[in-house]
């Protein structure tokens, strides 16, 4: 039988190495699946526009012309994402609406927009919506150009009894940029429930929403595991928890991150610095085999460490122990401030 100390430590790297090369397999899968948002819409509400300002660059291959489309396909936009963009039923060919209700049926987001300065929600739009709503409930409801708009809340107020109170309804100005954030999250959020959200975070300008949620959401996953820890042992599976944030990070930067790398960041956030020893400092710290004491102080480690990895890589940094540690050291002062 292996002393406590030599025992912990190899269930420590059995638990940090299956983490990570289970977190690598569902990151590829999630990777290899395609993203289609269909965009439906008259060519006034700006849709092209809105969508520039969501990815944070000019977007070519959208813009359909009432009564001038011939065929309607996707574009794709970056690895597997495509739009396909389209004025409405109202104004597309007889021999391509079924083709066109296919796109809104496998469409994973459908942003329907609408014109706040123009005839919100006309008849030709009711028919339109009522349509695709039948098909595919992953509709959000895009109220663009409302810096040239009046009474809001009042346009608002109706779009959610005309279309039911079931869809969520995104006001933006793709003239100012308002709201554009709004409608970004609501979007990740919808493709999140898909698990496709990182395929589409990592493709876009604007990353540090993202990444601010996930660590977020690592932090209080870490903080109710140091809240009802396992006797003597909660580091395994906060372990889990934070090798699981830093493989998310690596591929939303574009910054491959190695096993070991992964290992001794996570471990570094325990001892505070790293080195050949680490796991005799980790157990001497920690006689009871890895404890961490409480709830509070789980959360502000993986919170420390997941902005100093997100800094990083964001000041295009080496992401090694040595600066993380510098950073981790940092960013724990201001949790704890």
């Amino acid at each position: 039988m292996l002393p406590p100390g030599e025992a912990w430590e190899k269930e420590w790297r059995r638990v940090a190495e299956a983490q990570y090369d289970q977190n690598m397999a569902e990151i590829a899968r999630e990777l290899d699946q395609d993203i289609l948002i269909a965009l439906v819409g008259d060519v006034n509400a700006g849709k092209s526009s809105t969508l520039n300002r969501i990815v944070g660059e000019e977007v070519a291959g959208v813009g359909a012309e009432p009564g001038q489309t011939t065929v309607i396909r996707p574009y794709l936009f970056k690895d597997r994402i495509f739009f396909v963009d389209t004025p409405g039923l109202n104004d597309v060919r007889l021999e391509n609406s079924q083709l066109t209700m296919d796109y809104y049926r496998k469409a994973d987001i459908i942003l329907f927009f609408l014109n706040a300065a123009g005839t919100v929600y006309s008849e030709v739009e009711k028919r339109n919506f009522e349509a695709i709503r039948d098909t595919n409930p992953n509709i959000l409801l895009v109220l663009n150009k409302i810096d040239a708009a009046d009474d809001i809340e009042r346009l608002e107020a109706r779009l959610q009894l005309e279309t039911g109170g079931r869809f969520d309804i995104v006001s933006v100005s793709s003239r100012t940029g308002e709201n554009i954030d709004k409608l970004r999250d609501a979007i990740l959020e919808l493709l999140r429930k898909k698990s496709k959200d990182l395929l589409f975070a990592r493709n876009i300008k604007e990353k540090s929403t993202s990444a601010n949620k996930w660590i977020l959401g690592a932090a209080a996953s870490a903080s109710a595991i140091g809240a009802a820890p396992i006797p003597g042992a909660d580091i395994v599976p906060i372990t889990a928890v934070q090798i699981g944030l830093l493989t998310r990070l690596a591929v939303l930067y574009g910054r491959p991150i190695s096993k070991e790398t992964a290992k001794e960041l996570v471990i570094a956030t325990v001892v505070g610095n790293i080195g050949k020893s680490v796991f005799r400092q980790v157990i001497k710290l920690f006689p009871g085999a890895g404890s961490i004491a409480g709830a509070s102080v789980a959360g502000a480690m993986t919170l420390a460490l997941g902005y100093a990895v997100k800094y990083a890589y964001e000041n295009e940094m080496d992401v090694n122990t040595a600066t993380i540690s510098k950073l981790y050291g940092i960013f724990r002062k201001q949790a704890n401030s």
